[in-house]
């Protein structure tokens, strides 16, 4: 499985990364397959790079992104503009799915009555 994940370069208490597309079994900073951008977490605020153009391909082609790289997407608003696909958004057809009876009553499956939201302080006497 691909992997788009922070690959750690710079110097000791200096650090930098690299955003990069690798093999999810590779090292942190071990081989990786594209180098789509720069993240330096000492600016204020800190401070990315993005290829948008090779992220979105790579997205496309099922990369996964860690939970560091996915706040970067957030924040290059990458990832809202992720199409949705059908699979995701229809309900699969495994899934019973609750009618409500066809008299319009709410009983339960008892043949009692359930209570709903407005009816749970209705036969309380606080006040009196």
């Amino acid at each position: 499985m691909l992997r788009i994940r922070l690959r750690r370069v710079g110097k000791r208490g200096r650090p930098a990364y690299r955003i990069v597309v690798a093999e999810s079994r590779a090292p942190r900073d071990g081989a990786y397959l594209d180098w789509i951008g720069t993240y330096d977490p000492m600016k204020d605020p800190p401070a990315f790079t993005l290829k948008t153009d090779r992220a979105n391909e790579w997205l496309g082609k099922g990369a996964q992104p860690s939970d560091a790289v996915k706040r970067i997407l957030d924040w290059n608003e990458l990832l809202a503009a992720q199409p949705v696909s059908e699979e995701e958004t229809a309900p699969a057809a495994s899934d019973p799915v609750a009618e409500p009876p066809e008299d319009g009553s709410q009983d339960g499956p008892n043949g009692e009555v359930e209570a709903g939201p407005d009816d749970a302080d209705a036969g309380s006497n606080e006040d009196a």
